[in-house]
């Protein structure tokens, strides 16, 4: 999975400020700490591989803070990049047309040995 949000992340894609944030929790909750827990439930993250669309404010950035190794931040335009990616990769594509007719024969020139 090539697009993903993970994979944007690995990249190390320096993030721009934007109004808009959208984060994406990559990591399982199993095993974390129950503030981690509780930090990634207000920020409505329960699944993983679940995107959300925040605004901006100082008490987001901290609560991303604290939970930074669980989740992956995007800006507005790196999400809708990645999303436009997707539709492209799942886009219908023109059908295989397969003919099993014999090629046409080509026309007939001149007879050979007419010339001799």
């Amino acid at each position: 999975m090539s697009g993903s949000a993970f994979n944007a992340f690995k990249s190390r894609v320096p993030v721009a400020w934007s109004p808009k944030l959208y984060i994406t929790l990559v990591r399982g909750l199993p095993g974390t700490r129950k503030l981690h827990r509780r930090t990634l439930e207000a920020m409505r993250l329960r699944r993983c591989h679940r995107t959300v669309e925040h605004r901006t404010t100082p008490s987001l950035l901290g609560m991303l803070t604290q939970v930074k190794r669980l989740v992956v931040v995007e800006t507005e335009e790196m999400y809708n990049a990645r999303k436009q990616a997707d539709e492209q990769r799942r886009a219908l594509r023109p059908p295989l047309v397969v003919s099993h007719a014999p090629p046409p024969k080509p026309a007939a020139a001149a007879p050979e040995g007419a010339g001799q």
